[in-house]
């Protein structure tokens, strides 16, 4: 029997987000004001375009994870504004090193400090958030992400000796 299982992860707006909001619409307004003064007799077009650019950049920063289970298969896929959709991660859980939440004691310091962490979680600061470690094109990959409970439990079925819980 195939298992197929997904969850939807919205990706909470942080303080840089919002400073970066901030200024494409500061730059916008002064731009247009530019525009109106040294190209009169082109102005409309160019307001409207920029007002266009700045709207498609800050719809840009709406980011959701899609994850999806499927027999131990993980894909990760970003999800822009609703309408353009990139994998992010593709892997087999047998090719998994560890799998336990960023909160346990598994999380160690090499897990850490490693140089290579994709983060594919909310930002939420109570969120609960699990790490994969792996090898990936031979260099250590660590992947954050909020799995349901029945991911996990769909990992344990296949690698059970590096599924930890706690």
């Amino acid at each position: 029997m195939d298992v197929f299982i997904e969850k939807l992860v919205k990706r909470r707006k942080n303080i840089l987000n919002l400073l970066l909001v901030f200024l494409i619409i500061i730059g916008t307004l002064g731009l247009s004001f530019l525009s109106l003064v040294y190209v009169p007799y082109l102005s409309a077009f160019l307001v409207v375009g920029l007002f266009y650019l700045a709207y498609y950049l800050i719809t840009m920063m709406n980011i959701e994870y899609e994850y999806a289970v499927t027999n131990g298969d993980l894909d990760i896929d970003k999800i822009i504004n609703q309408r353009k959709r990139k994998r992010m991660f593709s892997g087999n859980c047998k090719d998994f090193e560890l799998v336990a939440r960023v909160k346990s004691k598994h999380y160690t310091r090499d897990i850490q400090n490693c140089n290579n962490i994709l983060d594919y979680s909310s930002n939420s600061k109570d969120a609960d958030v699990w790490f994969i470690s792996i090898r990936k094109e031979g260099k250590h990959t660590v992947i954050l992400f909020e799995p349901n409970q029945q991911m996990i439990d769909n990992f344990r079925i296949f690698i059970p000796r590096k599924v930890f819980s706690d």
